[in-house]
């Protein structure tokens, strides 16, 4: 909230300071004697710009654009114990089987193979940037600047209707954690209550329940997500705050008296390298981990690729005064 607050206060600061700029020095050689609104659409999102020119080659833009919000979704199976123990699928489905029944009739909550998740775009940007017209058709232009805003691009978290999973492999792995330890279930002072051997034996050979997304790129061990404090599984994309931009259009008047124009933006966000792609137990699935084939691993190779971000918008724009 606060860095929200922050950043609509700098865009607020530029667009008051280019007002108040244009209107004291309107009669200065072609600096800030003019100004065009513009509504942008595009890779950004949606938004809208404010802009002047800085003499006869140099536009200054400052705005604001937001990608509205669209949900795909991507899904998890649980699995139960290492990954490559050598059980054969029917044995791992049987052993699930069984494990999902007798946690049904402790908890009430049916456990099912596969965890769905939504994952939404949550990217928004402040925008400072300078066009630059080195030719003598200023219909075409060089673009520099920034652009500023949260450094969380995107995220995935498990839909509602799995909670009840989720809080049933929390409740199993607790169990889990018990027999190992040999803790009983439940004790109150000095009264306990503990599994039955046979039980406890059998929970131990089974081992813990989670979610196989890959293996740890260090040591090839199974990296098994499991539910946080809140029985939810989560992912964020995190890239810089502070994004530079560089890139190139093209804009004509589509009007007679050349209020109204048409331009075609064209460039590359550098938003810090490879993308963190990181779970809610912080590890980060772009760098860490070796994702198992699917979706998930589809999702994030495409994360992974997008060092920089292709930046294909197009503006109208109105000349205020």
């Amino acid at each position: 909230m606060m860095m929200r607050k922050q950043l609509l206060a700098f865009a607020l600061l530029i667009g008051l300071t280019a007002t108040a700029s244009a209107q004291t020095t309107k009669r200065q050689n072609g600096i800030l004697n003019s100004m065009d609104l513009s509504v942008t659409a595009g890779t950004t999102g949606i938004g809208f710009d404010l802009s002047s020119p800085l003499g006869n080659y140099f536009r200054l833009r400052t705005g604001f654009a937001f990608m509205p919000h669209f949900h795909y979704k991507t899904d998890f199976g649980i699995e139960v114990g290492d990954p490559y123990s050598g059980e054969t699928s029917e044995e791992k489905k049987s052993k699930f089987d069984k494990l999902a029944g007798m946690l049904e009739q402790i908890t009430g909550y049916r456990v099912d193979d596969k965890v769905y998740m939504e994952g939404k775009p949550t990217y928004y940007n402040f925008k400072l940037l300078v066009d630059v017209y080195p030719f003598r058709d200023k219909r075409w232009h060089f673009t520099t600047g920034v652009y500023l805003g949260p450094s969380k691009v995107a995220e995935a978290v498990n839909v509602m209707e799995d909670m009840p999973t989720l809080m049933a492999v929390t409740i199993y792995n607790n169990m889990y954690e018990k027999a190992v330890n040999g803790e009983p279930i439940f004790s109150q002072g000095n009264v306990g209550v503990s599994f039955p051997p046979e039980v406890e034996e059998k929970l131990i050979s089974y081992g813990r329940m989670g979610l196989h997304v890959g293996d740890y790129k260090s040591d090839g061990k199974p990296y098994m997500m499991e539910p946080d404090a809140d029985n939810t599984v989560r992912v964020k994309v995190k890239t810089n705050s502070l994004k530079p931009y560089l890139g190139f259009g093209y804009g004509d008047a589509v009007t007679s008296n050349k209020k109204i124009r048409v331009s075609f933006d064209c460039g590359v966000m550098f938003w810090g390298g490879t993308p963190s792609v990181v779970t809610h137990d912080g590890t980060d699935l772009a760098k860490d981990i070796d994702i198992v084939p699917g979706k998930v691993h589809d999702y994030v190779n495409v994360m992974k690729a997008f060092k920089v971000f292709p930046v294909l918008n197009v503006r109208i724009s109105k000349t205020l005064f």
